[in-house]
């Protein structure tokens, strides 16, 4: 499958220990400064973080920059993976905005030593298309592109274009009764889309000295995912104050999942691949950093526990007035403010 099927952001490998390094670094330098949240995907009470693996179900200003992975692959024989990328994200009116991200990836692949190199350029489209703020609800519809043949075939990267529109939702749950207060804060995302390859198969040569071509045939994949969200910041601010350390007040645990099946032109690959992704995401004012468990769903998704962390900031908090207005900041639109 497409390795930008699995997540929303491509991971590489140069060694795990420079991946923890690197997150560990991002966590000193942004906890150096904090401030209440102020952030934008905010529907009614409820605020849904940008997550790592899945989409939230807003259009925003923002920026990841950088998103770093560890892992050890799901190849046979499995190889060390780091990737570092980065996505933009910018609204074109309140309900409409694209998004361009890349990734460069570094395996260590056994036998064949260290190879690198820039993935697939991504592309997306995306229209928020309901807002309800009295029911914490959101959903946005999307057309996301993998640019085939823009990044390194020796990484992974596809000679053909994916296209892959997707759903997405979010729904929080402070509907519920106040006998049952501190579920409130609770919020789950969704989201659903289909991968469609524009090429039905890939012939590519055995190795390359190699005059025996091999044809491969490219699936199509169902593309679902979600996250159960528990919010500390909505807790103080909309079910009680707890008197917490100011700390533990901006910070949402989570558990997010990415699974990608195969519905068509089938590979002979394991049919559903993916992964579960425990962490949590301190939220500040300007920024959150987010950081997760990479958890393999089968042996095929990946071999052990990886990491990945971000440091994702909101320009429509930064720059309010200019740069993190949506460009047609006067066409009219539903959503609230």
């Amino acid at each position: 499958m497409p390795r930008s099927s699995m997540f929303c952001i491509r991971l590489m490998a140069i060694g795990r220990n420079r991946a923890y390094d690197a997150i560990a670094g991002a966590i000193l330098l942004v906890l150096e400064f904090s401030s209440p949240a102020s952030a934008h995907c905010v529907v009614g009470n409820r605020f849904f973080p940008s997550t790592l693996i899945v989409d939230d179900p807003c259009v925003a200003d923002e920026m990841s920059i950088p998103t770093i992975a560890a892992f050890n692959n799901g190849d046979d024989p499995s190889a060390e993976e780091l990737d570092i990328s980065s996505e933009f994200d910018k609204t074109i009116t309140k309900t409409f905005g694209v998004s361009i991200s890349d990734t460069w990836v570094h395996l260590n692949v056994p036998g064949r030593g260290n190879v690198q190199g820039f993935d697939n350029l991504d592309t997306g489209f995306k229209f928020q298309f309901l807002t309800d703020p009295e029911g914490e609800l959101a959903m946005s519809a999307s057309l996301d592109v993998d640019w085939g043949g823009t990044g390194n075939s020796a990484v992974g990267a596809d000679p053909f274009t994916t296209l892959t529109p997707t759903l997405f939702a979010g729904k929080g749950f402070g509907f519920l009764p106040e006998s049952m207060k501190f579920f409130k804060p609770l919020a789950v995302t969704a989201q659903v889309g289909y991968s469609v390859p524009t090429e039905s198969s890939t012939t590519s040569a055995d190795d390359e000295s190699s005059r025996l071509l091999t044809t491969t045939p490219n699936p199509q994949f169902l593309v679902w995912g979600g996250s159960l969200q528990y919010s500390m910041p909505y807790l103080k601010s909309s079910v009680m104050d707890l008197s917490l350390p100011d700390f533990l007040n901006h910070v949402i645990p989570l558990v997010e999942w990415n699974l990608a099946t195969q519905t068509s032109n089938f590979n002979g690959d394991e049919r559903t691949t993916g992964t579960i992704n425990p962490g949590v995401i301190y939220v500040a004012n300007k920024y959150q950093l987010s950081l997760e468990a990479i958890l393999p769903v089968n042996r095929a998704s990946g071999d052990g526990v990886g990491v990945i962390g971000q440091l994702h900031l909101y320009l429509d908090d930064m720059y309010p007035n200019s740069f993190g207005r949506p460009l047609l900041a006067g066409a009219s639109d539903s959503r609230s403010e």
